[in-house]
């Protein structure tokens, strides 16, 4: 089991352990330890606009230096980018400062291997056993001479873009599209208007500014309010919002509904199946229902794996297929990016609807989505107590799968990044799945 890494790195509020400079440091020198061994020799680092970023980059720096490992800082950029940049770059390893799609008062820490994909459940335990040293007093620096180097990468940002850009067919243009694009005050915030305007698009930027609190306050993918209402006030073709670190993307079609990770898999996935794609689709535990019933119906074969990007990656390297992702927007295409990728993701969207002579209202029709509630439910952490263990939780969520029957399904999840509870109901009724999720979360309460 691992104590420090979640689903999604190492995470949480910014001064409190483990988000300290010291760990920060302790746990640079303990991964370029545990990947030195392995040939590393440069790792690249990124963030995104918090303003912890700059505290956390120095400890990191320090850290990966007293191991004897290069640093190259890239400054702002999307999670996406740095996994891109760490492979053209041929470095060894790539680390992302961010807490995706959290408030601006935690942060993270996450990192990707060799080739830009994130490291597996088994580095990351020898890197917390490399770790634990240190904390412990443990943490040794390698000799003056052979100390890390540090540099910056000035042009980082204009190499993503330029390959963001090449997703879009030469033969394709956005011009005539107009997008409002909602960066979240986020690590997209400077690249993903700029990959949309190049291509032709007039572009309606919001939440564009970071002042290093504001990141996904009340915006982004998270919190699609104001795009929708930026959609119709603008009378744009449709609406794109990113995470804090740009991984994620929800998309808001010409009416001003919102399109989710399901529905824009569902998508992909169908137009990469009348380009000749023969394989499946990988979704999660989360996925809509839905979106299996019209991928069965388009003869496109569906599993499920555990909730996080990362396990979707590990289902899709098993079967050798190439489309994966979640309700939440993590969106993966193997031919294109080593992780996910909001701005790429768009690029295959918008192809698919240029292709098609087609608005994402009409595109999306294909998939009717189950009604399905999510409550999320704090608990106090720590004690290794969780309430899924209680008598009385369980006798609850067996009389609601009991009424549900086969007509819908419960799920109920511990977060990786949070100390949250996550009940998830799905049914036909719109007011069952929220009453039985209701009546589950207050037995946690």
């Amino acid at each position: 089991m691992r104590q420090y890494f979640g689903t999604d790195g190492v995470r949480g509020r910014v001064g409190e352990f483990p988000m300290t400079p010291s760990f920060a440091m302790k746990l640079g020198w303990a991964a370029g330890k545990v990947l030195g061994a392995e040939g590393i020799k440069e790792v690249l680092i990124g963030k995104d606009t918090r303003a912890s970023g700059y505290m956390l980059e120095s400890a990191l720096e320090s850290g990966f230096s007293a191991a004897g490992v290069n640093v190259a800082l890239v400054g702002p950029l999307p999670t996406p980018g740095v996994a891109y940049l760490t492979s053209t770059f041929r470095a060894d390893a790539g680390v992302v400062i961010s807490a995706s799609h959290n408030p601006f008062y935690d942060n993270g820490i996450k990192i990707f291997g060799q080739g830009g994909y994130k490291l597996t459940d088994a580095q990351e335990q020898e890197i917390e056993a490399k770790l634990q040293i240190a904390l412990e007093g443990g943490m040794e620096c390698v000799s003056s001479e052979a100390l890390g180097k540090a540099r910056r990468v000035d042009d980082a940002a204009g190499r993503y873009i330029e390959y963001c850009k090449a997703v879009l067919p030469s033969t394709l243009s956005l011009g005539g599209l107009k997008i409002v694009v909602d960066s979240a005050n986020g690590a997209g915030y400077k690249v993903a208007p700029a990959v949309y305007k190049e291509l032709g698009a007039e572009v309606v930027s919001i939440h564009d500014q970071p002042n290093g609190t504001n990141i996904n306050a009340d915006c982004g993918a998270t919190s699609m309010r104001n795009l929708c209402a930026a959609v119709i006030e603008h009378e744009a073709d449709l609406g794109i919002a990113l995470d804090g670190d740009a991984d994620r993307l929800m998309m808001v079609d010409h009416t001003g509904m919102i399109v989710d990770g399901d529905e824009l898999l569902f998508l992909l996935a169908k137009d990469a199946k009348s380009a000749g794609y023969t394989g499946g689709i990988v979704g999660t535990q989360m996925s809509n229902l839905g979106l299996e019933q019209a991928l069965t119906a388009i003869g496109v074969p569906f599993v499920r794996a555990k909730v996080g990007d990362r396990y979707v990656m590990e289902q899709l390297k098993a079967t050798g297929w190439r489309l994966g992702g979640e309700g939440s927007g993590h969106l993966l295409s193997l031919d294109h990016a080593s992780t996910g990728d909001a701005i790429i993701a768009s690029l295959r969207v918008l192809t698919s609807l240029l292709n098609q002579g087609a608005t994402l209202f009409k595109a999306k029709q294909g998939m009717v989505k189950l009604p399905q509630t999510l409550i999320n439910v704090r608990f106090a952490s720590g004690g290794g107590h969780s309430p899924l263990d209680t008598p009385a939780v369980k006798q609850v969520v067996a009389d609601v799968e009991a009424s549900l029957g086969d007509q819908g399904r419960v799920l109920l999840r511990k977060s990786g990044t949070e100390p949250l509870i996550r009940v998830m109901v799905e049914a036909v009724d719109a007011e069952q799945a929220r009453s039985c999720a209701q009546r589950i979360a207050d037995s946690l309460a």
